[in-house]
Protein backbone atom coordinates (compact mmCIF):
# COMPACT_ATOMS: atom_id res chain seq x y z
CA UNK A 1 0.00 0.00 0.00
CA UNK A 2 1.21 3.52 -1.11
CA UNK A 3 1.65 6.21 1.41
CA UNK A 4 -1.10 8.36 0.10
CA UNK A 5 -3.86 5.49 -0.03
CA UNK A 6 -2.52 4.76 3.83
CA UNK A 7 -2.86 8.05 4.76
CA UNK A 8 -6.47 7.79 3.20
CA UNK A 9 -7.24 4.35 4.94
CA UNK A 10 -10.23 4.46 7.22
CA UNK A 11 -8.40 3.01 9.81
CA UNK A 12 -5.57 5.68 9.85
CA UNK A 13 -8.29 8.25 9.26
CA UNK A 14 -10.15 7.55 12.04
CA UNK A 15 -7.16 6.59 14.65
CA UNK A 16 -5.83 10.39 13.58
CA UNK A 17 -9.00 11.95 14.24
CA UNK A 18 -9.40 10.10 17.56
CA UNK A 19 -5.71 10.95 18.50
CA UNK A 20 -6.23 14.34 17.92
CA UNK A 21 -9.62 14.53 19.95
CA UNK A 22 -7.50 12.79 22.77
CA UNK A 23 -4.52 15.51 22.64
CA UNK A 24 -6.73 18.39 22.94
CA UNK A 25 -8.84 17.03 25.53
CA UNK A 26 -5.92 16.34 27.53
CA UNK A 27 -4.98 19.91 26.56
CA UNK A 28 -7.94 21.11 28.29
CA UNK A 29 -7.47 18.54 31.10
CA UNK A 30 -4.26 19.92 31.99
CA UNK A 31 -5.02 23.97 32.01
CA UNK A 32 -8.43 23.06 34.46
CA UNK A 33 -6.21 20.89 36.85
CA UNK A 34 -3.46 23.91 37.01
CA UNK A 35 -6.20 26.62 37.23
CA UNK A 36 -9.01 24.97 39.44
CA UNK A 37 -6.88 24.44 42.60
CA UNK A 38 -5.38 28.30 42.36
CA UNK A 39 -9.43 29.48 42.79
CA UNK A 40 -9.82 27.81 46.52
CA UNK A 41 -9.14 30.87 48.59
CA UNK A 42 -5.74 30.46 50.56
CA UNK A 43 -2.61 30.13 50.55
CA UNK A 44 -1.09 26.64 50.59
CA UNK A 45 2.09 27.82 51.50
CA UNK A 46 0.69 29.31 54.54
CA UNK A 47 -1.08 26.15 54.82
CA UNK A 48 1.62 24.00 54.68
CA UNK A 49 4.04 26.14 56.93
CA UNK A 50 1.56 26.68 59.52
CA UNK A 51 0.15 29.87 60.81
CA UNK A 52 2.76 30.96 62.82
CA UNK A 53 5.27 30.63 60.18
CA UNK A 54 7.31 33.78 59.62
CA UNK A 55 6.20 36.34 56.81
CA UNK A 56 9.80 35.81 55.19
CA UNK A 57 10.02 32.18 55.42
CA UNK A 58 6.71 31.79 53.57
CA UNK A 59 8.15 34.63 51.13
CA UNK A 60 10.89 32.84 50.50
CA UNK A 61 9.38 29.60 50.04
CA UNK A 62 6.60 30.95 47.58
CA UNK A 63 9.53 31.98 45.79
CA UNK A 64 11.46 28.82 45.92
CA UNK A 65 7.94 27.03 44.38
CA UNK A 66 7.60 30.09 41.55
CA UNK A 67 3.89 30.64 43.45
CA UNK A 68 4.94 34.65 43.48
CA UNK A 69 5.22 34.31 39.92
CA UNK A 70 2.35 35.81 37.28
CA UNK A 71 -0.27 33.02 36.52
CA UNK A 72 1.02 32.41 32.85
CA UNK A 73 4.81 32.36 33.62
CA UNK A 74 3.77 29.39 36.35
CA UNK A 75 1.70 27.67 33.78
CA UNK A 76 4.46 27.51 31.24
CA UNK A 77 6.66 26.56 33.97
CA UNK A 78 4.60 23.47 35.11
CA UNK A 79 4.03 22.34 31.44
CA UNK A 80 8.06 22.64 30.93
CA UNK A 81 8.29 20.24 34.05
CA UNK A 82 5.51 18.15 32.73
CA UNK A 83 7.20 17.22 29.79
CA UNK A 84 10.60 16.16 31.45
CA UNK A 85 8.48 13.93 33.54
CA UNK A 86 8.20 16.70 37.04
CA UNK A 87 4.90 16.50 38.39
CA UNK A 88 6.38 18.59 40.80
CA UNK A 89 7.04 18.42 44.76
CA UNK A 90 4.49 18.33 47.51
CA UNK A 91 4.15 21.18 49.39
CA UNK A 92 3.01 19.42 52.67
CA UNK A 93 5.43 16.65 52.44
CA UNK A 94 8.07 17.29 50.03
CA UNK A 95 8.02 14.18 48.58
CA UNK A 96 8.12 13.96 44.85
CA UNK A 97 4.71 14.07 43.23
CA UNK A 98 5.61 11.47 40.46
CA UNK A 99 6.82 8.59 43.42
CA UNK A 100 3.39 9.57 45.11
CA UNK A 101 1.65 8.74 41.70
CA UNK A 102 3.12 5.66 41.13
CA UNK A 103 2.36 4.24 44.36
CA UNK A 104 -1.40 5.11 44.30
CA UNK A 105 -2.30 4.66 40.97
CA UNK A 106 -2.38 1.14 40.92
CA UNK A 107 -4.64 0.99 43.67
CA UNK A 108 -7.06 3.27 42.23
CA UNK A 109 -7.31 1.59 38.52
CA UNK A 110 -7.67 -1.67 40.44
CA UNK A 111 -11.42 -1.09 42.46
CA UNK A 112 -11.69 0.93 39.15
CA UNK A 113 -10.98 -1.53 36.65
CA UNK A 114 -12.54 -4.33 38.56
CA UNK A 115 -15.91 -2.36 39.02
CA UNK A 116 -15.65 -1.38 35.09
CA UNK A 117 -15.64 -5.52 34.48
CA UNK A 118 -18.26 -6.32 36.96
CA UNK A 119 -20.59 -3.90 35.57
CA UNK A 120 -20.33 -5.46 31.99
CA UNK A 121 -20.55 -9.11 33.36
CA UNK A 122 -23.53 -9.00 35.27
CA UNK A 123 -25.39 -6.23 33.38
CA UNK A 124 -24.68 -8.21 29.76
CA UNK A 125 -26.54 -11.67 30.91
CA UNK A 126 -28.45 -9.95 33.20
CA UNK A 127 -30.20 -7.42 30.47
CA UNK A 128 -30.36 -10.33 28.10
CA UNK A 129 -32.32 -12.64 30.59
CA UNK A 130 -34.52 -9.49 32.28
CA UNK A 131 -35.79 -8.81 28.05
CA UNK A 132 -36.58 -12.66 27.34
CA UNK A 133 -38.55 -13.23 30.59
CA UNK A 134 -40.41 -9.91 30.31
CA UNK A 135 -41.04 -9.23 26.56
CA UNK A 136 -44.34 -9.22 24.95
CA UNK A 137 -45.80 -8.01 28.39
CA UNK A 138 -44.84 -11.21 30.39
CA UNK A 139 -44.61 -11.34 33.72
CA UNK A 140 -45.68 -7.99 34.97
CA UNK A 141 -44.30 -8.45 38.10
CA UNK A 142 -41.01 -9.22 37.61
CA UNK A 143 -40.86 -6.23 35.09
CA UNK A 144 -41.71 -3.79 37.67
CA UNK A 145 -39.32 -5.38 40.31
CA UNK A 146 -36.59 -4.89 37.98
CA UNK A 147 -37.37 -1.72 37.31
CA UNK A 148 -37.59 -0.51 41.02
CA UNK A 149 -34.59 -2.00 42.10
CA UNK A 150 -33.21 -0.67 38.95
CA UNK A 151 -33.93 2.79 39.23
CA UNK A 152 -33.45 2.93 42.65
CA UNK A 153 -30.00 1.93 42.48
CA UNK A 154 -28.97 4.69 39.83
CA UNK A 155 -30.56 7.33 42.19
CA UNK A 156 -28.36 6.32 44.83
CA UNK A 157 -24.76 7.82 45.40
CA UNK A 158 -21.38 6.19 45.56
CA UNK A 159 -20.00 7.29 49.01
CA UNK A 160 -24.35 6.43 50.27
CA UNK A 161 -23.94 3.08 48.50
CA UNK A 162 -20.29 3.05 50.37
CA UNK A 163 -21.67 3.40 54.19
CA UNK A 164 -24.39 1.23 53.74
CA UNK A 165 -22.20 -1.70 52.69
CA UNK A 166 -19.93 -1.21 55.48
CA UNK A 167 -22.85 -0.96 57.93
CA UNK A 168 -24.05 -4.28 56.64
CA UNK A 169 -21.33 -6.40 55.43
CA UNK A 170 -18.70 -5.11 57.57
CA UNK A 171 -20.13 -4.14 60.57
CA UNK A 172 -23.28 -5.89 61.07
CA UNK A 173 -22.12 -9.13 59.38
CA UNK A 174 -18.27 -9.19 59.68
CA UNK A 175 -18.21 -10.83 55.83
CA UNK A 176 -15.48 -7.94 55.07
CA UNK A 177 -12.58 -5.91 56.38
CA UNK A 178 -14.42 -2.43 57.25
CA UNK A 179 -11.51 -0.40 55.76
CA UNK A 180 -7.67 -0.91 53.78
CA UNK A 181 -6.00 -2.99 51.48
CA UNK A 182 -5.77 -6.45 53.03
CA UNK A 183 -5.85 -8.93 50.36
CA UNK A 184 -8.66 -9.91 48.08
CA UNK A 185 -11.11 -9.71 50.50
CA UNK A 186 -10.96 -5.90 51.19
CA UNK A 187 -11.42 -5.59 47.59
CA UNK A 188 -15.18 -6.81 47.91
CA UNK A 189 -16.96 -3.63 49.49
CA UNK A 190 -14.92 -0.51 47.06
CA UNK A 191 -15.79 -2.42 43.98
CA UNK A 192 -19.35 -3.25 45.07
CA UNK A 193 -19.91 0.41 46.16
CA UNK A 194 -18.51 1.45 42.44
CA UNK A 195 -20.25 -0.74 40.69
CA UNK A 196 -23.65 -1.03 41.39
CA UNK A 197 -24.96 1.93 39.92
CA UNK A 198 -23.49 1.83 36.74
CA UNK A 199 -24.94 -1.89 36.78
CA UNK A 200 -28.37 -0.85 37.26
CA UNK A 201 -28.01 1.83 34.37
CA UNK A 202 -26.40 -0.86 32.25
CA UNK A 203 -29.29 -3.11 32.95
CA UNK A 204 -31.67 -1.22 32.07
CA UNK A 205 -30.20 -0.32 28.58
CA UNK A 206 -29.37 -3.82 28.02
CA UNK A 207 -33.36 -5.02 28.49
CA UNK A 208 -34.25 -2.40 26.20
CA UNK A 209 -31.53 -3.36 23.23
CA UNK A 210 -32.56 -6.18 23.60
CA UNK A 211 -36.21 -6.21 23.51
CA UNK A 212 -35.85 -4.33 20.24
CA UNK A 213 -33.50 -7.23 19.07
CA UNK A 214 -35.71 -10.02 19.94
CA UNK A 215 -38.31 -8.51 17.64
CA UNK A 216 -35.72 -8.70 14.73
CA UNK A 217 -36.41 -10.66 11.55
CA UNK A 218 -33.29 -12.72 11.78
CA UNK A 219 -34.25 -13.85 15.57
CA UNK A 220 -37.72 -15.07 14.32
CA UNK A 221 -35.70 -16.60 11.61
CA UNK A 222 -34.25 -18.46 13.86
CA UNK A 223 -36.86 -19.23 16.49
CA UNK A 224 -38.53 -21.03 13.47
CA UNK A 225 -35.58 -23.00 12.56
CA UNK A 226 -36.21 -24.32 16.01
CA UNK A 227 -32.23 -23.13 16.90
CA UNK A 228 -31.68 -23.64 20.92
CA UNK A 229 -32.23 -20.82 22.85
CA UNK A 230 -29.09 -20.89 23.84
CA UNK A 231 -27.87 -20.57 20.71
CA UNK A 232 -30.27 -17.73 19.29
CA UNK A 233 -29.39 -15.79 22.45
CA UNK A 234 -25.76 -15.76 22.65
CA UNK A 235 -25.00 -16.44 19.36
CA UNK A 236 -27.73 -13.89 17.56
CA UNK A 237 -28.93 -11.63 20.14
CA UNK A 238 -25.82 -10.41 21.82
CA UNK A 239 -23.21 -9.54 19.64
CA UNK A 240 -26.13 -7.33 18.13
CA UNK A 241 -26.90 -5.54 21.50
CA UNK A 242 -23.14 -5.30 22.71
CA UNK A 243 -22.23 -2.00 20.75
CA UNK A 244 -24.74 -0.18 22.37
CA UNK A 245 -24.23 -1.04 25.94
CA UNK A 246 -20.33 -0.70 25.27
CA UNK A 247 -21.20 2.50 24.58
CA UNK A 248 -23.54 3.44 27.26
CA UNK A 249 -20.55 1.72 29.52
CA UNK A 250 -18.00 4.15 28.17
CA UNK A 251 -20.02 6.93 29.20
CA UNK A 252 -20.20 5.87 32.66
CA UNK A 253 -16.31 5.75 33.08
CA UNK A 254 -15.82 9.17 33.96
CA UNK A 255 -18.43 9.08 36.63
CA UNK A 256 -16.96 5.40 37.53
CA UNK A 257 -13.41 6.65 38.06
CA UNK A 258 -14.32 10.01 39.76
CA UNK A 259 -16.51 7.95 42.34
CA UNK A 260 -13.05 6.44 43.30
CA UNK A 261 -12.42 9.80 45.44
CA UNK A 262 -15.06 9.40 48.02
CA UNK A 263 -15.31 5.50 47.94
CA UNK A 264 -11.40 5.52 48.99
CA UNK A 265 -12.09 7.83 51.69
CA UNK A 266 -14.66 5.82 52.97
CA UNK A 267 -12.85 2.35 52.75
CA UNK A 268 -9.49 4.06 53.92
CA UNK A 269 -8.58 2.50 50.57
CA UNK A 270 -4.61 3.34 49.38
CA UNK A 271 -5.25 5.03 45.77
CA UNK A 272 -5.03 8.18 44.18
CA UNK A 273 -8.89 9.15 44.98
CA UNK A 274 -7.72 9.56 48.64
CA UNK A 275 -4.63 10.95 48.64
CA UNK A 276 -6.35 13.70 46.38
CA UNK A 277 -9.11 14.41 48.70
CA UNK A 278 -6.67 14.98 51.50
CA UNK A 279 -4.41 17.39 49.23
CA UNK A 280 -7.61 19.94 48.48
CA UNK A 281 -8.03 20.00 52.40
CA UNK A 282 -4.55 21.13 53.31
CA UNK A 283 -4.65 22.82 49.08
CA UNK A 284 -1.40 21.07 47.91
CA UNK A 285 -0.97 22.45 44.65
CA UNK A 286 1.30 19.99 42.82
CA UNK A 287 -0.59 16.88 44.23
CA UNK A 288 -4.02 18.09 43.52
CA UNK A 289 -2.95 18.65 40.13
CA UNK A 290 -1.61 15.63 39.46
CA UNK A 291 -4.21 13.40 40.54
CA UNK A 292 -6.32 15.41 38.60
CA UNK A 293 -4.31 14.71 35.57
CA UNK A 294 -3.46 11.57 36.44
CA UNK A 295 -7.25 10.89 36.26
CA UNK A 296 -8.44 12.69 33.83
CA UNK A 297 -5.45 11.39 31.62
CA UNK A 298 -7.26 7.78 32.50
CA UNK A 299 -10.25 8.42 31.60
CA UNK A 300 -9.55 9.71 28.01
CA UNK A 301 -7.47 6.79 27.41
CA UNK A 302 -10.37 4.46 28.34
CA UNK A 303 -12.57 6.61 26.32
CA UNK A 304 -10.07 6.09 23.01
CA UNK A 305 -10.05 2.21 24.32
CA UNK A 306 -14.03 2.00 23.81
CA UNK A 307 -14.29 4.09 20.24
CA UNK A 308 -11.70 1.53 18.89
CA UNK A 309 -13.52 -1.17 20.52
CA UNK A 310 -16.92 0.05 18.91
CA UNK A 311 -15.21 0.61 15.14
CA UNK A 312 -14.35 -3.35 15.56
CA UNK A 313 -17.56 -4.38 16.56
CA UNK A 314 -19.53 -2.25 15.18
CA UNK A 315 -19.75 -3.25 10.84
CA UNK A 316 -21.90 -0.04 11.01
CA UNK A 317 -19.38 2.85 12.30
CA UNK A 318 -18.38 5.69 10.84
CA UNK A 319 -15.07 3.65 10.34
CA UNK A 320 -16.50 1.39 8.47
CA UNK A 321 -18.63 3.27 6.32
CA UNK A 322 -15.70 6.00 5.21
Amino acid sequence: MTVPALLRHPWTVFLGRRGLRLLVSLGLVLTASFAMIRLIPGDPVRAALGVDAAPDLVAARRHALGLDLPFLAQYRQYVGGLLHGDLGTSLVTGAPVAELVRTRLPATLEIAGLAFVAALAVALPGGLLAAVRTRDGRRPRTELAFTTVTAGLTGVPDFVLAAGLTALLAVGLQLFPVAGAAGAASLVLPVLALSLTPTAVLLRIVRVEALKVLDEDYLRTARSRRLSAARRYLRHAAPNMASAALTVAGSLLPALIAGTVLVEKVFAWPGIGAAMAQSVVAQDYPVVQAMVLVLGTTVLLAGLLVDVLLALLDPRSAIREM
